[in-house]
């Protein structure tokens, strides 16, 4: 790491007059995995690295070690080491003179852990860099507010916009000014379609920026919400009755030589240049195979049905909301694609490498996009469906060579071993449904 980079960290510390610094590791499904250390301590840890236990990202939603994936019991369950990116810190301001940064992970120096959710993002926006493009991502998150203890809405009803829903608690009053303080600079805030949903929009960021933020937001909503009195959670679909909760990807490449959006240029055909077409034929061609990436739960299939304002199939469509993806601002300086099939649960740095890869193919595939529907793309029954389960999209993954080399062998053996010992868990479990179902029946 340079060393001037470590000196500025140290300097911005200072003037922040932090005392502890949080490193924090993006583990597999997006939650920050976290030490605190004294500042004193900072730039020893920063030159050197922080050990922390290796297996940490081969850890599944129930924080269980999965073995077979690559980095427990084939390495001798040894430690890894927490590089900081500098470029990250940013203030804790819900905490006293804290600050945070997040960190990358090797084994040792000069052997990074390719596995890792930021690397693999990292690797694929070198990927673009040799082609001549930064790339940068938006990403939109859903989430509701609850009840900790009945884990149901603060209130009932569907009206969307609604100013007195919008500031239903006073937690929502000074919450987008933490927001700030912690460096997510917020566009807007609303209450959503379902009860006790919001959204919470800010802006977009240049590669790693993007979904660092994105990162930042969701654990910050999470661990705000707990620290006043409630539940905050992404899940895709909390229950039968409540709208999903989704995550849409912007996306956009920059042409690195000229500094402009190359999706735009004067004048193309329908206001959709060729190379904005031919990442989003990417996205269509290996939709499948990104689900899993976008969609890493059995509860995120629930959330892609017709008429929910969530894809139902591999459709593209300009301004249409119900395709997969969505052409915004065609003709416009910031002409991007918005892919709109990513649940809320899902981890930004793997959503944006989903995307990315799968876009990057359409370029190298030179791919062209199918005509579109004449009205909602999820009413034409000429598209494909999307993968209905995690089964299905993790299969799809398998067989798709072409987005397993782009995501990294390392990464594939360890993201589908961990996600198919969730599955095993899923699949064993026998739900109330089914007692209720069955069990007076029978």
């Amino acid at each position: 790491m340079a060393g001037d980079s470590v000196k500025e960290m140290m300097a911005a510390l200072k003037k922040m007059n932090a005392r502890y610094v949080r490193f924090e590791l993006p583990d597999l499904h997006g939650t920050s995995r976290t030490k605190v250390i004294p500042v004193g301590k900072a730039e020893g840890y920063t030159r050197k690295g922080l050990n922390f236990y290796g297996g940490t990202i081969g850890l599944d939603t129930a924080s269980a070690v999965i073995g077979g994936c690559g980095v427990h019991e084939e390495v001798s369950y040894r430690d890894q080491q927490l590089v900081p990116d500098p470029a990250s810190l940013r203030p804790v301001p819900w905490l006293e003179d804290t600050a945070k940064v997040i960190c990358d992970a090797r084994w040792a120096p000069g052997e990074p852990i390719a596995a890792t959710p930021r690397t693999v993002l990292a690797s694929l926006l070198q990927q673009a860099r040799k082609m001549g493009y930064d790339v940068m991502f938006g990403l939109e998150y859903e989430f509701y507010l609850l009840d900790p203890e009945t884990k149901t809405p603060l209130f009932g009803g569907v009206h969307i916009f609604n100013a007195t829903r919008n500031q239903y608690v006073p937690f929502l009053d000074g919450l987008l000014d933490t927001l700030q303080a912690a460096g997510i600079d917020v566009i807007t805030h609303n209450c959503e379609y379902s009860p006790s949903q919001f959204e919470i929009n800010y802006g977009p960021g240049v590669g790693l920026e993007g979904a660092d933020k994105a990162f930042t937001f969701k654990n910050a909503i999470k661990e705000l919400a707990h620290r006043n009195g409630y539940l905050a959670t992404f899940m895709s679909k909390p229950a039968t009755d409540m709208a999903g909760c989704g995550c849409h990807v912007h996306v956009s490449l920059i042409d690195r030589k000229t500094g402009k959006n190359a999706f735009h240029s004067k004048g193309a055909k329908e206001g959709m240049n060729p190379l904005i077409r031919r990442f989003a034929s990417g996205l269509l061609t290996h939709a499948k195979a990104m689900q899993p990436l976008i969609g890493p739960t059995p509860n995120c299939y629930h959330r892609l049905k017709p008429h929910t304002f969530a894809p139902s199939n591999i459709s593209w469509g300009v301004e249409d909301r119900t395709a997969m993806v969505r052409m915004k601002d065609v003709g416009e300086d910031n002409c991007h694609i918005e892919m709109r099939a990513a649940s809320g649960i899902s981890n930004p740095y793997l959503s944006a490498a989903g995307v990315l890869a799968a876009g990057l193919l359409g370029l190298k595939e030179k791919g062209e996009l199918p005509i579109p529907s004449k009205g909602p793309s999820e009413d034409d029954p000429k598209h494909q469906k999307l993968a209905a389960s995690l089964e299905e999209s993790l299969a799809a993954l398998k067989k798709d060579k072409a987005m397993q080399e782009m995501l990294g062998a390392d990464f594939v053996k360890l993201f589908t071993t961990v996600k198919e010992a969730e599955l095993a868990r899923f699949r064993s479990h026998v739900t109330d449904w089914e007692r209720d179902e069955y069990l007076e029946l029978y």
